[in-house]
């Protein structure tokens, strides 16, 4: 990356994220309630609503507003949530962890079932296989992810009982982890038994989260698949007596994947703001359960504190994928 690019870059980062905030700060402000009142008992008089706005600073005008949150989020401080009286940076960074984790195990889910998908369906070309691989992508497309959350809860949580449906861990296991990355510091510290647990209460939300955009992966990279296997190195390959899957796995996937590594960034994305969903469905204790409560309560500081926290994620995803692309494609490298 050139320096040039790298300003570039950066400046439409910082652009982007103003943007985000002035959007997100000005529209939850036009929507009707009052945070304020919602707080206060029945018999509060107007004198008490008018204290407790000074103290949140809702008494000022919203640009007056808009400047004085903008100066706390430049010296990292976000504000104070109404209905939780805590501070939301320290909310978001306990809460973010855990939808963290979740979002990678479902994108290494249907990173895993997509690819896999994929590579059958190239082999099977043709037969009733791929029939079959083409119709259950297009039943998986079309029902959401939180249709499927409800589907498994009822399935594998109800008239099957194989798996829990709520929460993150089972409250019976001694925990004394240092952070909120459960799941990386269970590996770290080899507990086997958090890692079991963990994964139990993850593989359903993680599943309906990975389905919808495992049968994305599917249907793009085998297309991307059938295309690169009538190129003229593959032929050269097959000629000289290599097998069918050797062909695919070694020389025409490592060139297919690029377009969907692409999409792969872009889908991420989507899979990680649908975890808001998902994670009140399943009361997992993550950042997107936490975003409805302050939608209920309208609670403004934790609302911004999330979306803008939401932003940044979305843009790091496609740093990385612009990085990752560069590196696997030569003419992009050396150019």
């Amino acid at each position: 990356m050139t320096g040039r690019h790298f300003f570039v870059r950066s400046l439409t980062t910082l652009i982007t994220i103003f943007g985000v905030a002035v959007v997100v700060f000005f529209v939850i402000r036009i929507a009707p309630g009052d945070p304020v009142s919602m707080m206060l008992p029945p018999g509060a008089t107007d004198e008490d609503i008018q204290i407790l706005k000074t103290v949140y600073g809702l008494d000022k005008s919203m640009p007056e507003q808009f400047v004085i949150w903008l100066k706390g989020i430049v010296g990292g401080d976000f504000g104070t949530s109404i209905s939780l009286r805590q501070d939301v940076m320290g909310l978001v960074l306990g809460r973010l962890p855990a939808t963290l984790e979740l979002s990678f195990v479902a994108l290494f889910v249907a990173v895993f079932l997509g690819g896999g998908l994929a590579v059958l369906g190239t082999l099977r070309a043709g037969s009733v296989n791929e029939t079959a691989i083409d119709l259950w992508n297009g039943i998986s497309l079309s029902v959401p992810d939180f249709l499927w959350g409800l589907a498994l809860i009822m399935l594998l949580g109800v008239w099957f009982p194989v798996l829990p449906v709520s929460g993150r861990i089972s409250p019976s296991l001694d925990l004394d982890f240092s952070t909120q990355f459960l799941l990386l510091e269970a590996v770290l510290r080899f507990r086997f038994d958090v890692i079991s647990d963990l994964l139990k209460h993850m593989m359903l939300p993680a599943l309906a989260l990975a389905l919808p955009l495992a049968a994305i992966i599917s249907q793009v990279l085998k297309q991307s698949l059938k295309e690169v296997m009538r190129m003229d190195y593959i032929m050269l390959a097959r000629s000289k007596g290599f097998s069918e899957s050797r062909v695919l796995l070694l020389d025409g996937l490592r060139n297919a994947i690029l377009p969907t590594l692409t999409l792969i960034g872009v889908q991420f994305s989507f899979l990680i703001g649908g975890t808001v969903i998902i994670e009140k469905l399943y009361s997992y204790e993550g950042l997107g359960n936490l975003a409805i409560d302050a939608v209920i309560n309208r609670d403004l500081p934790l609302i911004q504190g999330i979306v803008l926290t939401f932003a940044v994620i979305f843009i790091i995803i496609n740093i990385v994928i612009d990085v990752l692309y560069t590196m696997l494609n030569p003419r992009l490298r050396h150019g």
